[in-house]
């Protein structure tokens, strides 16, 4: 046998198999929005239960901007290694966003090894407590009443369906107004910018009635949300069928190895089912949803073509 094989065969005895020793560093867990929105709570949750099954450090970076397809768009071209994931509303990143624009830097379908889905929430539409609109019908005769029926506001791609269903089934035409952050969404509310907005239950709890500033009229899911029990869905209210629901997994690059994504999925669905997730998911208006890679890929198929559908009953034009 020559030097070379003997050296290759020795590299190869001295690898070490991609999940015995992973982490052997820190993961970075990338955040599709800002700090102290929605995602971002869950994100920092989930990587700090991460981190301490790993015993490495998991460190969170936010990327907002073009309603999540930025950090997507990052995580789709970094080293498929384990190194780098991303806990995101997978729903609206990856399903919804080849609906809702003309072209991505990224191909949802192939650029990303699904992990496992971890949770499921509702939507909220909201106004400026302080204002006297108590009701849907209050806010639809309070819209009707401005020229071009106001306005509203929103940063992500299931917001923005929400709404605009909500115009399709109420003949209004309110316009739409992006928000990178949600500190910014909620100025614009109590300054009047906007109307009402359309934001996940789990950053609009923390800013309820009544030590909040927001009043929460409605939930967008098919069934009221636990942690806002006495809030009507749209459904209820006559909304005909309504059921903006996200729901939250994890991806890392297509090609990380199997063993590391197997892993990932063990770790995180671990921390799902555990007691301490119940009470954190309960508090945060959010349900569990463990899966599986395999699950997850099959979800994220049968859910873009459902999210398509309620992208054209929007009648949001890609942008």
């Amino acid at each position: 046998m020559g030097r070379t094989s003997i050296f290759l065969l020795a590299t190869l005895f001295a690898a070490p198999a991609p999940a015995q020793d992973y982490p052997a560093r820190e993961i970075r867990s990338i955040c599709n929005f800002s700090a102290g929105s929605g995602a971002d709570i869950i994100v920092r949750w989930y990587s700090d239960r991460l981190s301490k099954l790993a015993g490495k450090p998991v460190v969170v970076e936010n990327k907002p901007g073009n309603q999540g397809t930025v950090a997507t768009d990052y995580v789709a071209k970094s080293k498929a290694d384990g190194y780098t994931l991303m806990i995101t509303p997978a729903s609206s990143t990856l399903a919804t966003a080849p609906h809702i624009f003309k072209s991505l830097p990224f191909d949802p379908a192939k650029d990303f090894a699904p992990v496992t889905t971890l949770t499921s929430l509702s939507f909220v539409i909201a106004v400026d407590a302080s204002k006297p609109i108590k009701t849907i019908p209050d806010l639809i005769a309070a819209l009707k009443a401005k020229p071009k029926n106001g306005f509203y506001g929103t940063g992500s791609n299931t917001g923005q369906v929400a709404a605009e269903l909500l115009k399709v089934r109420t003949g209004v035409e309110t316009t739409y107004v992006p928000f990178k952050a949600t500190v910014s969404a909620l100025a614009a509310v109590l300054s009047g910018e906007v109307d009402f907005l359309s934001y996940d239950a789990t950053w609009a709890v923390t800013q309820r009635e009544p030590h909040g500033r927001l009043r929460i009229l409605a939930v967008t899911s098919a069934k009221r949300s636990g942690a806002l029990p006495d809030v009507p869905t749209l459904s209820e209210l006559g909304m005909g069928e309504f059921d903006i629901a996200p729901w939250f997994a994890v991806v890392v690059p297509a090609g990380t190895p199997r063993p590391i994504v197997d892993k990932l999925a063990a770790w995180f669905n671990q921390i799902t089912t555990s007691e301490d997730a119940k009470q954190f998911l309960a508090r945060s208006a959010f349900d569990a949803f463990p899966g599986s890679p395999e699950s997850m890929a099959a979800l994220l198929k049968t859910e873009t073509e459902r999210w398509g559908r309620w992208v054209r009953l929007a009648r949001i034009e890609p942008q």
